[in-house]
Parts: structure tokens; C-alpha cells; sequence
């Protein structure tokens, strides 16, 4: 069964190969199929300034530790597309840098799991995957830059979409920068889309048998608690 991992600073030892395999197929899609122009790749890898120790990393490994897709979250406090390449795409509105707040890239789904003329189920457990997560660890909002058409496509998801300006011509293509809401509603409408039923986060052993029985699970816990020249795809266009 394929679950989305949570790689972090503190557990990025234990994920070496995963992470490597991720950085091969980001390669792969956004330099050769996808052709982004301004992007570099070293020993057939890609990787951008914005992969620091402090990225966190969502990955969609099989049982055999083949990484299917993925994601990346960015601290907003931190270096961003946003705030370092695309400051000007939130003229009108402004964005939020805080804690709690942090910048979705790099969506990701490997080519083999992609699904010819219908949505892609593996799309579906790294976005359900991602608003657990957010969920568990009460990050409310997302900052993204991507393709403008991608505001409508989300906001089907029940992600509220919110433009931070007006989208601007870029490398021939229209991209904008909005925020999207990580919320139960969205959790529920996303599963309901892409026909994902249950969690599809990973839940480490270790975490599971320190958790005591009668103690609430820390999603329910978060609910009731009420580059330059890069180019800005947030989400690969194949696969969602």
C-alpha cells in the first residue's frame, strides 16, 4: 500500500535513498519532459536553492520503498519562491510569513502511475496526504505560485483559492500567485474527488505505540483545535 512520508530535518537519515530518488525524477519531469529552461541539474538530479535542511518533503513511496510522487513544503520564513523570486505577483493583497504559514511547490507524480484520461489516484494521496499533515501540525494556509488555471482547478478541491494579484505573462505561460486553505472540508472534498478513502499518511511504529489508546489522534486533535528564472508550476499538469 502506498503511504505519503513526512521527511523532515529530523529524519532525513532515514530517508537517503528516497530523497535521492526524488531529486532523479524531478529531473525527469521538470527538465525533460516538461522543459523547464532555467533549471539545473547535477549528476542527473535536480535540485534548486530552495532545498535546504529546513524543506520539508512529502514523498509517496510503495512497499518496497519506490518513491511514486510527491511534494515540498517550504517555512515561510525562510527563503521561497514567493518571497525571494515572485514578490511582485502579490502586489495587490500581500502574503503572511509566519510559523504556522508555509509554501507549497514541486507537486509531483512519477510517470508510471499516472492515469491516461482520468484523475490519478496516486495525485490524490499526495494532496489528501498534504492536508493531513497540515492538519496534524496546524498550518492553516498555504502560499503557492503556479499557472493561473490552476486557481479554478483547486478551488474544486474546497481548497479556497485567494489571490494575493493579478497573474502576469512568465516564460509563456500565465502564473499567479494565490493561498489555498488546509482544512477539513478541503480533506473531505479532495478524498471525495479522487476517490481516496482513509488516511494516507504514513504512521511511524514508534509514534503509533507512544500514542496512549484512550488519547485522541493528532489530526482529530488539530480539527477539534480549531529561483530566479525558475519556473513557478506548483503542480505537474499530467498528473492532477
Amino acid at each position: 500500500m502506498i503511504r505519503l512520508h513526512v521527511i523532515d530535518r529530523g529524519n532525513r537519515g532515514a530517508y537517503t535513498d528516497a530523497l535521492d530518488q526524488h531529486f532523479v525524477l524531478r529531473k525527469q519531469i521538470y527538465m525533460d519532459e516538461q522543459g523547464w529552461r532555467a533549471l539545473r541539474a547535477v549528476d542527473g538530479r535536480e535540485r534548486d536553492q530552495f532545498d535546504t535542511e529546513d524543506s520539508v518533503y512529502l514523498l509517496a513511496l510503495d512497499p518496497h520503498g519506490q518513491v511514486a510522487g510527491g511534494t515540498r513544503l517550504l517555512p515561510s520564513q525562510g527563503p521561497t519562491l514567493l518571497s525571494d523570486v515572485f514578490p511582485h505577483l502579490a502586489d495587490a493583497r500581500g502574503f503572511t510569513r509566519a510559523p504556522e504559514i508555509w509554501e507549497w511547490t514541486r507537486f509531483f507524480v512519477a510517470p508510471r502511475f499516472r492515469e491516461d484520461g482520468r484523475l490519478s489516484r496516486l495525485a490524490g494521496i499526495v494532496a489528501t496526504g498534504m492536508i493531513e499533515h497540515c492538519l496534524a501540525r496546524g498550518i492553516p494556509r498555504l502560499n503557492a505560485v503556479g499557472e493561473t488555471y490552476w486557481v479554478p482547478k483547486v478551488s474544486e478541491l474546497g481548497w479556497r483559492p485567494r489571490p494575493l494579484g493579478l497573474p502576469l505573462a512568465h516564460d509563456g505561460l500565465s502564473i499567479c500567485a494565490f493561498t489555498v486553505e488546509m482544512t477539513q472540508a478541503a480533506l473531505s472534498t479532495t478524498r471525495a474527488v479522487y476517490g481516496v478513502e482513509g488516511s494516507s499518511l504514513h504512521r511511524p511504529q514508534a509514534e503509533r505505540a507512544a500514542r496512549p489508546r484512550h488519547a485522541p489522534h493528532p489530526d482529530l486533535t488539530a480539527r477539534l483545535a480549531g529561483a530566479p528564472g525558475q519556473r513557478p508550476i506548483t503542480l505537474d499538469r499530467d498528473s492532477a
